[in-house]
């Protein structure tokens, strides 16, 4: 099998796998059958934490001991916050503060 086929081969197969995963709590819980209580629970519970691991894991190799002393991170950090809050748009959020940062990083 040539490189390209088996390239072809594992993207094709990630792709039906990842497909899979997204459309199976579908299949589970179709209409007509009750979603059971712990689900919806998670459903409620996971999105805050996931985005609470993610705050933890960017922030976590941030230097408050050298210049620029965690400017960037915290500028950014407010401004996805403040942007949050005034517009109601994750995507206006997290683009706003990924280009804030990145220019930060690159001016201080």
């Amino acid at each position: 099998m040539t490189s390209n086929t088996h390239a072809a081969v594992l993207v094709a197969i990630m792709a039906v796998v990842t497909m899979l995963l997204r459309f199976l709590p579908f299949l589970i819980f179709r209409r007509g059958r009750k979603t059971p209580a712990y689900i919806s629970y998670l459903g409620d519970v996971l999105p805050q934490a996931i985005i609470g691991m993610l705050v933890i894991y960017c922030l976590k190799d941030t230097v408050l001991t050298r210049a620029p002393y965690g400017l960037p991170e915290l500028l950014a950090g407010l401004a996805v916050v403040g942007l949050q809050a005034w517009r109601r748009s994750s995507l206006i959020s997290i683009l706003s503060g990924t280009a804030i940062y990145m220019l930060l990083i690159r001016v201080l």
